[in-house]
């Protein structure tokens, strides 16, 4: 692997006496093996969903009630056989690239000021509904810089009027990429609704709505420690982002060969291993509440690789604004009541609460 242009990284990510090494040493075995990027070959035990078996004649219900039980167990699994062409991840991937390997200060321009309808954070994956960084502890920056992109607002970019961020390349494959993401979700949420004898007909009900699908592409430099004291003995691992949960309904994610994502289940950490033309199929927080606790939305972290950087584009999908979740468990609520009181608590207490705000039995104590 070459070296990155050192200067696309935010200042805080750049080693700041040594070169920053890309690869590890031909005869080190170090702790990171365990994650290895190239092991494909090896299992994990993340459920395995066939998306050809869930829609049209195809259906099968076999694999209909398996998609259920990796809700329940889960919240998460790998789907295969989704359509999405692979050529398209590639070059998405590809020009994803090429933007964050613009100097960190030529983002800063692109992305805040000439290019108000898509955004550029690092340090935080924590966002405002404008994109904004909503807050980046000093003391406890996240390893990653993303791009933010709702769909919807994607007809307002003029790629013409940045020619040397080739967007005029890269808007069209979001656009296409984002047509078949809204596909799966859309079809999927369907089956998940069918399983919970949800009845489509009613109005009422909170239902999925393509129009607030947005993509985030997340870059994660590698973090060497080697600039740390020898006399520290304290722990340097690096997060590209903390425990949390998604706030989606569903959140459909294409990661590249380096591994990091890692899933929580019966308290055990499960590493999801990188699997060439598959996706990651993870249940947010709108999902648990609209199947009244019955599917969950599953903790997740990502961990930063000390030697590559890692490259993943998640594509999230919300209810419609105006829909009302009700449940036996929960207090009425749009997603605009959750989105706002997820706001007012990482402002206040540094962190997402997230629904045991709104649970009709509210466990959670604020530390004193």
């Amino acid at each position: 692997m070459s070296n990155t242009n050192l200067e696309s990284y935010p200042p805080p990510f750049r080693p700041s006496s040594k070169p920053l090494v890309v690869e590890p040493p031909a005869d080190r075995v170090d702790d990171d093996d365990d994650d290895d990027d190239s092991a494909e070959s090896d299992s994990d035990p993340i459920p395995i969903i066939d998306f050809q078996s869930l829609v049209g004649l195809n259906k099968d219900n076999n694999d209909c009630n398996k998609l259920g039980e990796a809700c329940k167990d889960w919240g998460l699994f790998r789907l295969v056989n989704h359509g999405v062409p692979p050529d398209l991840l590639n070059k998405l991937e590809d020009y994803a690239r090429e933007l964050f390997y613009l100097s960190f200060e030529s983002k800063q321009a692109l992305f805040t000021t000439t290019t108000p309808n898509l955004s550029y954070f690092w340090g935080t994956p924590a966002l405002t509904p404008s994109g904004a960084a909503l807050s980046r502890d000093p003391q406890n920056i996240n390893w990653v810089e993303g791009l933010n992109i709702p769909l919807c607002q994607l007809s307002q970019l003029q790629p013409q009027q940045h020619p040397t961020a080739n967007l005029t390349s890269f808007r069209p494959l979001i656009e296409e990429y984002g047509r078949h993401l809204g596909r799966l979700a859309t079809a999927i949420f369907e089956v998940m609704s069918d399983k919970l004898y949800m009845d489509k007909r009613d109005k009422s009900k909170p239902s999925l709505s393509e129009s607030t699908g947005l993509i985030r592409v997340y870059r994660y430099p590698p973090y060497s420690n080697d600039d740390v004291d020898d006399n520290d003995n304290g722990d340097h691992t690096a997060w590209g982002m903390d425990v949390h949960t998604d706030s989606s309904v569903l959140s459909i994610l294409n990661q590249d060969q380096v591994s990091g994502l890692e899933v929580l289940k019966d308290d055990q950490w499960f590493t999801v291993k990188p699997v060439s033309n598959t996706l990651i199929v993870n249940l947010g927080d709108m999902m648990q509440a609209i199947s009244n606790d019955e599917y969950k939305s599953v903790k997740h972290r990502v961990k930063v690789n000390k030697y590559k950087e890692r490259l993943s584009i998640c594509y999230f999908v919300f209810p419609g604004e105006e829909s009302v979740i009700k449940s036996s468990k929960y207090k009425p609520f749009t997603y605009s009541d959750f989105q706002a009181q997820v706001q007012r608590d990482v402002k206040a207490l540094g962190y997402k609460v997230g629904l045991e705000r709104f649970k009709i039995t509210n466990t959670f104590t604020e530390a004193c």
